[in-house]
């Protein structure tokens, strides 16, 4: 059986940094909620269609954005991800550092996007923040984090044990020339233990010999996500990851419902629903610490990787040039 855990990434922007305090009312409205002519189609439809069809899902809440707007609305957003009962862990966005009211780290005036251009005790601090903002918001368990745009490196690991999370899932192979510095031998496709964090990439797949996509809800087919997870299941998988954010029901501009990412969303779940017997919908925070061990002792020899249907790829094209149409 092969265990697949959503993740939805939770955040909040501005569309620029100037004049935040003025855009942020309507942008936590955006981002968090996604009105449109047709009913909210931000983050409450998303966690409606897991509740119809009996999903669990993990929600990687960033946090930090509440040290220039407050605890409310942070709070608010956890809030609703509990009222469905799912689960909520830790995801950084450093951009917001220089936001700060009252400054996180010393001298830190200038923007950074990723964690990892920050140093190992600066990245303690940072992480320790976020837990903290979290649990003040109603968060009891931070057992799991992932960076901001995959921005990670080994210090971040080695930050994160400091502060006693040990599972990590910043791991992304077709970012690891762009903004993943998380160091392995191989492509890694399958739970490791690496600096004492158990590391759980996000799942991708080839689209050629070299080409590689990630199992994300908005750049990937319907058809290419389910089969991605029918061949981790026949390749002995155990488990798989799949990638999505609070707003990715919505079109680029955020303000009508993108029902082609819609109908993708439905028929993963869907899918997941039926086959129950075969695929163990589950997320981070169940996870048990034998079940760390057990994961990461099925995975000492990575599995063969997951390869796109030429036709599966097709239909994407497809449908994304018919996103853009709309």
């Amino acid at each position: 059986m092969l265990n697949v855990l959503i993740s939805v990434d939770v955040e909040v922007w501005c569309n620029g940094w100037q004049d935040i305090d003025q855009k942020f009312p309507k942008a936590f409205s955006t981002y968090i909620y996604g009105p449109t002519r047709k009913g909210d189609c931000g983050l409450p439809l998303k966690l409606k269609i897991l509740q119809e069809h009996g999903i669990k899902a993990t929600f990687f809440v960033e946090p930090l954005f509440a040290t220039r707007f407050g605890l409310a609305p942070l709070q608010e957003i956890v809030g609703l991800i509990k009222e469905y009962d799912q689960d909520i862990q830790l995801h950084l966005h450093t951009e917001w550092v220089d936001e700060a009211t009252v400054p996180i780290l010393n001298n830190c005036k200038i923007k950074r996007q990723h964690i990892k251009q920050y140093s190992f005790e600066e990245q303690c601090i940072l992480i320790k923040t976020g837990v903290e903002l979290l649990q003040q918001s109603g968060c009891s368990d931070i057992k799991a984090f992932r960076a901001g745009s995959f921005g990670a490196n080994m210090d971040t690991l080695e930050a994160l044990k400091r502060n006693n999370i040990l599972i990590d899932s910043s791991y992304n192979y077709t970012f690891s020339d762009v903004n993943c510095d998380i160091e392995y031998h191989e492509p890694l496709y399958q739970p490791a233990l690496i600096k004492g964090v158990y590391e759980y990439p996000l799942s991708f797949f080839y689209e050629n010999s070299h080409r590689t996509r990630h199992a994300q809800l908005g750049a990937c087919s319907s058809r290419e996500l389910i089969q991605g997870l029918v061949q981790a299941e026949e390749n002995g998988w155990s488990s798989f990851v799949m990638l999505s954010h609070n707003f990715e029901l919505l079109n680029d501009s955020k303000s009508e419902p993108d029902n082609i990412v819609i109908n993708r969303f439905r028929r993963v779940c869907e899918f997941l629903e039926q086959h129950r017997d075969t695929f163990i919908s589950c997320a981070f925070g169940d996870i048990t610490p034998s079940g760390l061990l057990q994961n990461v002792q099925n995975s000492l020899t990575q599995p063969p990787p997951l390869k796109s249907k030429w036709l599966d790829s097709r239909m994407r094209v497809m449908e994304q040039i018919l996103r853009r149409l709309h």
